[in-house]
């Protein structure tokens, strides 16, 4: 009986420690238009990106030419797994209050700061629209960039980020 009890109270610790981890990693910071040491162009298509997969040196500053191609909303985001799951609830709730359509952005409604998007690590794009994020990858592990409207992450709309 203890023995069953002490291998389900490790297990439990572990599980907490492993979440509470997940949510503290640090993805990087918002970096300067003349720390930039690489530009990547990068195209989002309905549910996936192109590349798909980046390779960046630590301390490295990218922009990010983010060009939606796609026909519907897409967003490009800059987290770990947890951070994307967290978000999600927030991307379906403007959703749910029609600010976010299949197609478009109510920008009206978003410049209410309780209904904005303004997230340094992150663009969010209407068809055939673009946007510039610089991002410093300083003291990241874990990230992965997503697009976290509704059902896109389920379905892939992922690319993976090496950090070398």
């Amino acid at each position: 009986m203890f023995k069953h009890f002490f291998i389900i109270l490790i297990t439990f610790t572990v599980s907490i420690s492993t979440a509470l981890a997940d949510k503290s990693m640090k993805i990087g910071k918002k970096g300067k238009q003349e720390d930039v040491t690489r530009i990547i162009k990068v195209l989002m298509y309905d549910n996936y990106f192109e590349p798909n997969s980046f390779k960046v040196q630590s301390g490295e500053t990218i922009k990010f030419e983010v060009e939606n191609v796609g026909e519907l909303v897409h967003e490009f985001n800059i987290a770990n797994q947890t951070m994307h799951k967290d978000h999600q609830s927030e991307m379906q709730k403007l959703v749910e209050m029609e600010i976010i359509l299949a197609d478009s952005i109510d920008k009206m409604s978003m410049m209410d700061k309780s209904m904005a998007h303004s997230h340094t690590n992150s663009v969010l794009l209407e068809p055939k629209k673009s946007k510039d994020l610089i991002w410093k990858f300083e003291n990241v592990s874990n990230i992965e960039i997503a697009c976290n409207v509704p059902g896109h992450y389920d379905v892939g709309m992922i690319a993976k980020v090496e950090i070398n």
